[in-house]
């Protein structure tokens, strides 16, 4: 199973904000936003200071994607 942070960066698109302006405004890392845009894993943490931040669920950030079998 991976992960995927496109919700959230279509969210920012939406809310015409880009990193630097979530990085300031939810108080996170650049190291986390760097690893968000490789769609790594990042603490809980870092992912309810962007949901506060940003006034929305879990959900409205990130979803988790099923692998291939193979």
């Amino acid at each position: 199973m991976t992960i995927s942070y496109d919700k959230l960066w279509k969210l920012l698109i939406d809310k015409k904000m880009n990193r630097t302006d979530l990085k300031k405004v939810a108080g996170v890392s650049f190291n986390v936003l760097a690893k968000m845009s490789r769609n790594e894993f990042v603490s809980l943490e870092s992912l309810c200071k962007i949901c506060s931040a940003l006034t929305c669920d879990i959900g409205d950030v990130m979803e988790f994607i099923e692998n291939e079998p193979t």
